[in-house]
């Protein structure tokens, strides 16, 4: 039986490591918060005190952590993952994470004698519910072709996209392009309400024609119905649009669109939103257009 070190048991984390788990392996989890290792163990899972226990005597470990900072820690910290591997030892991160410090950290990984593959996903939580995320992977070949029974199993599409940072080049893509669509797709929904038209109707039409998308079937009702509760918060898109908008500085890219999302988004955290799905662009958007959500009064 294969062993997994599962590090970071959070929203997207937590169903992953139980999709492992359903699948047959030795699934060991750390999280900061005793409660998610808990519900680890409770679902058949095996509960690590630290990084370390989680790491010695894992054929694999996955990291699922929220920004670089964490992951720079938790792999090279003095009592982190690299400290405490064995050589041939597969290091899996799929957290979302700047390009260079994915291949930063693959370079360290390789002095220890370890296997390192960045590989960040999308599909928010439903996607790591169901086990169907999709999974761009940085990294060489070989290593990739080994990881893939386990990729396969938290996701739908698994796609080696190039070498070490490539798949967090990728998934910034993602997240611009997601960014750009929820904004336009709360514009339209605003849009909509103002004349009063029946938004179920529409959103079906909608979906139907070129405007659909992954984003308008996930993420209509939760603008329309006023329902923010976090399934990707805004504080990691936050985050996320930070990587796109320097990273595309530094290759001369121009995103107007992307940058003028990122500062929309920027400002819903500042303000306090930051814990709010990131359909909670609707909000602002909304409060722009001087609307008003049902429940408030008029």
């Amino acid at each position: 039986m294969t062993t997994i070190g599962f590090i970071g048991l959070g929203i997207m984390g937590a169903p992953m490591a139980a999709n492992l788990i359903d699948a047959g392996y030795d699934v060991i989890g750390f999280n900061l918060t005793q409660d998610k290792i808990d519900a680890l163990v409770k679902h058949g899972g095996r509960g690590a005190s630290s990084v370390a226990e989680a790491t010695k005597g894992a054929d694999i470990v996955i990291t699922m952590l929220p920004d670089s900072p964490d992951v720079t820690d938790v792999v090279t910290g003095a009592d982190g993952v690299l400290a405490n591997s064995h050589s041939g030892q597969l290091l899996i991160d799929m957290s979302t994470i700047q390009p260079d410090v994915s291949r930063q950290v693959a370079a360290v990984g390789a002095e220890a004698g370890v296997r390192v593959l960045d590989a960040p996903v999308s599909g928010g939580e439903s996607g790591a519910i169901k086990g169907n995320l999709s999974i761009m992977v940085g990294g060489e070949a070989a290593d990739f072709a080994a990881a893939g029974p386990v990729l396969n199993t938290v996701g739908g599409t698994v796609v080696h996209v190039g070498p070490h940072g490539s798949g967090q080049t990728v998934k910034a893509a993602n997240q611009l392009i997601v960014a750009g669509n929820l904004q336009l797709l709360a514009e339209a929904i605003a849009f909509l309400e103002a004349f009063g038209v029946d938004l179920e109707a529409s959103v079906q039409v909608l979906r139907g024609g070129l405007a659909g998308s992954t984003v308008l079937d996930r993420k209509a009702a939760n603008m329309v119905n006023r329902d923010f509760s976090p399934g990707f918060r805004l504080a990691l898109h936050h985050k996320d649009m930070g990587i796109v908008t320097a990273a595309a500085r530094e290759a001369g890219v121009v995103i107007p669109l992307g940058s003028a999302v990122a500062q929309l988004v920027a400002a819903l955290v500042a303000r306090g939103d930051g814990n709010l799905d990131h359909s909670g662009l609707f909000k602002l958007t909304s409060e722009l257009s001087h609307e008003l959500s049902p429940a408030d009064p008029r």
